[in-house]
């Protein structure tokens, strides 16, 4: 019993520690935005510094699971929580590194003199920020129902995405300066879009982890 409690510690500390990590990176993404829209590069600065913090906690977790593995040997379910633990924490670092692109962009575009039509691109970072807290908590709580409900709000950001896409290409007919805003708006779309398929990611491992079924949630 004593050594169940521990191994309960044990999770509940890489739980708390995948928390942390997820916050920073929902913190990420509001800052890429705020990067957009304020054209501020000592918030670009920001952001990228943030992403090395987010990187190292995502080999931290990875150490820690691993060690947790071998020492401790799980299996079935205490195993794949494990296994998901892991992909959760790589599929954050991913989601991090989408907001420092998205930052790096926002600083090319603040280059431009005239002012640069977003569409619905902060659209898409509160979506993303709102599917990031529900699947955190789906996580937390092991809710595979709250999971898929959450890989279903993908079409909303595929939706936005689509737009978007139509709204730029507009611009693509414009001067080679409206090119050059053009082309980094399309690849900020991408990378908002990317983390919606990140989340839809996490949302497969947490089901994984209930039933033990690897679930297609890409519709």
């Amino acid at each position: 019993m004593e050594i169940r409690h521990e191994y309960t510690g044990k999770m509940d500390l890489l739980n708390r520690e995948i928390i942390k990590m997820g916050i920073l990176v929902e913190e990420a993404i509001g800052k890429a935005m705020e990067c957009l829209i304020d054209r501020d590069e000592e918030k670009v600065r920001s952001v990228i510094l943030e992403d090395k913090e987010i990187n190292t906690m995502e080999l931290e977790i990875e150490d820690f699971c691993i060690d947790l593995i071998a020492r401790e040997q799980p299996v079935a379910g205490d195993l794949r929580r494990l296994i998901t633990a892991l992909k959760v924490s790589t599929q954050l670092e991913r989601i991090g590194d989408h907001a420092v692109h998205v930052a790096k962009g926002a600083l090319r575009l603040s280059e431009e003199q005239e002012p640069i039509p977003l569409f619905e691109l902060p659209k898409m970072a509160e979506l993303a920020i709102s599917m990031l807290r529900g699947v955190l908590k789906a996580y937390i709580e092991n809710d595979p129902h709250e999971a898929r409900h959450i890989a279903s709000l993908d079409e909303e950001m595929d939706r936005i995405h689509d737009y978007v896409i139509q709204e730029v290409f507009s611009m693509l007919m414009d001067t080679k300066p409206g090119q050059r805003k053009a082309t980094t708006l399309l690849f900020i779309d991408r990378f908002l879009e990317r983390m919606g398929d990140h989340i839809t990611n996490i949302c497969e491992w947490i089901i994984y982890s209930v039933t033990g079924i690897h679930e297609d949630l890409d519709h």
